[in-house]
């Protein structure tokens, strides 16, 4: 992503106020110490920003920017900017803000924040930059407690970090430790995926030849029949504290998925109270994805993170995606979210499953007479149909306009 877009993760590990574990936080280092456990890893060049808000300044979010490398001030002014929204948008009141990296990195994006919050009536609690274990503070200039040399700190044996991690907020050593926890198996086990997902694509095949025999209107509604089966078997077995191990099973999901019936019934069945359940589904899945079928079950596992306000885990997941399809819609909707800084509590889910199968059913007639028509445009043309192309979409809004 381009300086003037940086890269961000704006949604809080913690997921609002409702996760987080009762921590007093009276001292730089008593931020310092948390900062790693609202993101879910360790920071490194970025930017941290924190909005607190009430009676008794509690945390209601945090969110991470990239610092821009080279600086430049178009892009601190656009970090700013964009903060300042999202603090607006959760009615924050108080601001702290952390740059980790060197002081020609995080300086000019400091400045451009301190402005901008300031101008925007938020009150800036603390404003620092951190560097190899010490901390300097922008705001504050008395050498007695801010010396020039900064000051030292440690994270990990801080009592902060040891009560989120407690709470089940853990902290990674980096953002691409947390990257790797979703990243695509490699060695026999790609392999043996690779056979099963020729398999599922065999078994699909066979599906759609005998609806076309048999004269069904929608040959593919078989192969989403069965998908949408498998889905509610596999929802079942995590949220029961199981796991799918069979290659057959993942990759007939997989490939069911890739159609939007199948992907939007399983989105529909992303109900909050399992999340956690949902995380190991959709991660088992995204790590055995190849290219072609990632971006259905990455952005569901963007989705559920969503959910739980994990969100670099989310942005992650919909790096998958993207990389794989630019134009997922899904994948594209949830980016826009993200960035933002719609709470996890908005993660509610689209439609519910009947509903979603309603919407599909009263969708074929209108397939159908498209297809006919395209089928008259073809004869009319002599098999040269204006328009035709070799498109996957279906023509329809993907449900997911609430999320």
């Amino acid at each position: 992503m381009e300086n003037t877009q940086p890269s961000r993760d704006t949604a809080s590990h913690a997921g609002g106020a409702a996760r987080l574990p009762r921590v007093r936080l009276s001292s730089p280092a008593d931020v310092l110490a948390v900062v790693p456990h609202l993101l879910g890893f360790h920071p490194a060049r970025s930017l941290v920003v924190i909005g607190a808000r009430g009676p008794r300044e509690r945390i209601e979010l945090g969110f991470r920017y990239d610092l821009p490398d080279p600086p430049q001030a178009a892009a601190a002014h656009e970090i700013a900017r964009h903060a300042v929204t999202v603090l607006s948008h959760h009615r924050v009141t108080t601001v702290i803000a952390v740059g980790y990296g060197p002081g020609r990195l995080v300086t000019p994006v400091s400045d451009a924040l301190m402005a901008a919050a300031r101008q925007g009536g938020f009150r800036l609690r603390e404003l620092m930059r951190v560097e190899d274990g010490r901390y300097w503070s922008y705001l504050c200039g008395n050498v007695n407690c801010c010396p020039a040399e900064g000051v030292a700190f440690t994270t990990g044996s801080h009592p902060a970090s040891a009560v989120m991690s407690a709470a089940g907020l853990g902290a990674l050593p980096d953002r691409e430790s947390l990257a790797a926890a979703i990243a695509p198996l490699t060695g026999p086990v790609a392999r043996a995926m690779d056979q099963a997902a020729g398999r599922a694509c065999g078994r699909a095949a066979k599906l759609i030849a005998k609806a076309n025999r048999a004269g069904t209107r929608n040959a593919l509604r078989p192969v989403i029949d069965e998908g949408r089966r498998a889905v509610r078997e596999a929802i079942a077995v995590y949220r029961g504290g199981g796991r799918i191990t069979d290659d057959d099973q993942f990759a007939w999901l997989l490939i069911t998925l890739a159609h939007l019936a199948v992907r939007d019934d399983a989105w529909a069945r992303m109900e909050p109270a399992h999340r956690d359940a949902h995380l190991r589904l959709w991660t088992d899945l995204v790590r055995r994805a190849g290219a072609a079928w990632v971006p259905g079950p990455a952005a569901l596992l963007a989705f559920t993170a969503w959910q739980g306000g994990e969100g670099a885990l989310a942005n992650i997941a919909l790096d998958r995606a993207l990389a794989a399809d630019p134009g997922y819609s899904m994948a594209l909707l949830l980016r826009d979210v993200l960035d933002a800084g719609v709470p996890p509590s908005a993660a509610r889910v689209p439609m519910t499953p009947e509903e979603v199968e309603e919407s599909y059913a009263q969708d074929e007639p209108r397939k159908a007479a498209r297809r006919a028509s395209r089928r008259g445009e073809r004869e009319r043309t002599g098999g040269h149909a204006r328009g035709s192309g070799s498109g996957s979409g279906s023509g329809r809004a993907e449900p997911g306009a609430q999320a």
